[in-house]
């Protein structure tokens, strides 16, 4: 008697993406883009942010890739409600380089990263898959950008961010201000001469003394709070 062969193991699920975008041609470019793949999905998508809302309370994706400017509900406040939620799926925001004011202010409510419209598919693909391990991307340049164009001075708060410093120790100062000025990690190493491990071992240190989520808030945090000052 012939012993039947084993049923193959399936591997994992693919991650689960929600698109939403009020331009009917985007969603179809990024579907086609990420359907393609063996390890994504879209499940869903949404032309505003009232729907990306019931889009992903419906459909639970693991990531939404979300528009900034679209009728109705728009991007942000969309970005904020759903990263207030238990489980929050990870937020790609797309968006265009001219619309700055957009991008910090998404940011600000949680976005995991940016994902500029016009991105050849093996970028988006490698920003998707990115953010769904959990990094937050967006380029140093842009990052600096954002910030000193909309963090020009620091806050009404900055006293109160100062106090929060006191918490650092010299070396995470330094480190901060350097996260601050675009740096890689690769880069702070060589400037300090440390490892690089080290470097990351000061970054963990310094989001959980502040009470940060992620190396973005750390640079808004760094420029809030005077340490550094746009164009240092």
């Amino acid at each position: 008697m012939t012993t039947p062969a084993p049923a193959p193991t399936p591997g994992p699920s693919p991650s689960r993406v929600l698109i939403c975008d009020d331009q009917e041609l985007i969603r179809m470019g990024l579907r086609m883009v990420l359907d393609s793949q063996p390890d994504l999905t879209v499940v869903g998508e949404a032309a505003d942010g009232d729907a990306a809302i019931a889009g992903a309370a419906a459909l639970a994706p693991d990531l939404v890739l979300m528009d900034v400017r679209m009728p109705g509900l728009d991007g942000i406040a969309a970005t904020e409600h759903l990263c207030a939620q238990p489980h929050a799926p990870r937020i790609l925001v797309v968006t265009t380089f001219d619309l700055d004011e957009y991008a910090y202010a998404a940011l600000r409510a949680g976005a995991n990263g940016f994902l500029v419209k016009d991105a050849p598919a093996e970028e988006i693909l490698v920003t998707v898959r990115a953010v769904l391990r959990g990094e937050v991307m967006v380029a140093p340049s842009l990052t600096r950008r954002l910030v000193e164009r909309f963090v020009l001075q620091p806050s009404t708060s900055a006293s109160a961010q100062r106090g929060r410093l006191a918490a650092l120790t010299d070396r995470e100062r330094e480190v901060l201000a350097l996260v601050a000025r675009g740096l890689a990690n690769g880069e702070i190493a060589d400037r300090l001469f440390v490892g690089e491990t080290t470097v990351k071992t000061h970054l963990g240190r310094i989001l959980t003394k502040l009470g940060l989520r992620d190396r973005i808030h750390a640079v808004i945090f760094a420029y809030e709070s005077g340490l550094i000052r746009a164009g240092d």
